[in-house]
C-alpha cells in the first residue's frame, strides 16, 4: 500500500486524541489534558497517510519526563531516575497503526523517518501498558526494560552506544 509520511504540528492534536481514545479506550478529556500538558514534540511526531488521503498511522513523541509518567519511580528508585534524567531523552507517547497494517513495513518506516533526530538523544523512553502486545516489538528494536509499575513496563531504547550500559547492569 502506498503511503507518505508527514511531520505533525499542534493542529494534529484533535486527530491524535481521536486515535488514542479509539485505540486505548481512555477518556477523551483525559487524553486532551495529556496532549495539553505533556510537552508533545510535534516536529518529531509522524503521521502516515495513504494514497486516498486517509491517516493510517501516528507516532506521537513527547518531551515529558519519566516521573510525569510514573511517580512511583521517585519512591522506588530515585537514584536510577536521577541517572536517567541526567541524560537527554525523548519519549514515545503513542504509536498507533491501523489494525490491518500492523506488522507491516509502515511501523519501521515511521521510526526510520525520525531516526536521524533520535540519534541526537541518549535514549528513547518508551512506556508500554501491560495489556498491549508491543513489548516484543520494542525489544526487537533493542529496547531494555528499566522499571515497571502496576500499569506499565518502562523501556529505554539506547541511541548512543554505552549510554545506558552504565545504568542498566
Amino acid at each position: 500500500m502506498p503511503y507518505t509520511l508527514h511531520r505533525m504540528t499542534p493542529d494534529d492534536a484533535q486527530l491524535t486524541t481521536e486515535w488514542i481514545v479509539r485505540q486505548y479506550g481512555f477518556d477523551r478529556r483525559t487524553v486532551e489534558t495529556w496532549i495539553e500538558t505533556l510537552h508533545f514534540n510535534w516536529p518529531l511526531s509522524v503521521k502516515a497517510i495513504d494514497d486516498h488521503g486517509e491517516v493510517i498511522g501516528l507516532l506521537n513523541m513527547s518531551d515529558y519526563r519519566i516521573e510525569e509518567e510514573t511517580e512511583q519511580i521517585l519512591i522506588d528508585n530515585p537514584t536510577l531516575l536521577a541517572q536517567l534524567n541526567a541524560m537527554r531523552y525523548v519519549a514515545v507517547f503513542s504509536f498507533i497503526v491501523r489494525e490491518d497494517l500492523r506488522g507491516s513495513r509502515l511501523n519501521y518506516d515511521m521510526i526510520q523517518s525520525i531516526m536521524p533526530e533520535l540519534k541526537q538523544y541518549d535514549f528513547v523512553f518508551i512506556p508500554v501498558l501491560h495489556r498491549l502486545k508491543t513489548h516484543q516489538y520494542w525489544q526487537r528494536w533493542g529496547a531494555k526494560e528499566f522499571y515497571r509499575d502496576s500499569e506499565c513496563v518502562y523501556y529505554l531504547l539506547p541511541m548512543r552506544q554505552g549510554t545506558t550500559d552504565l545504568i542498566l547492569k
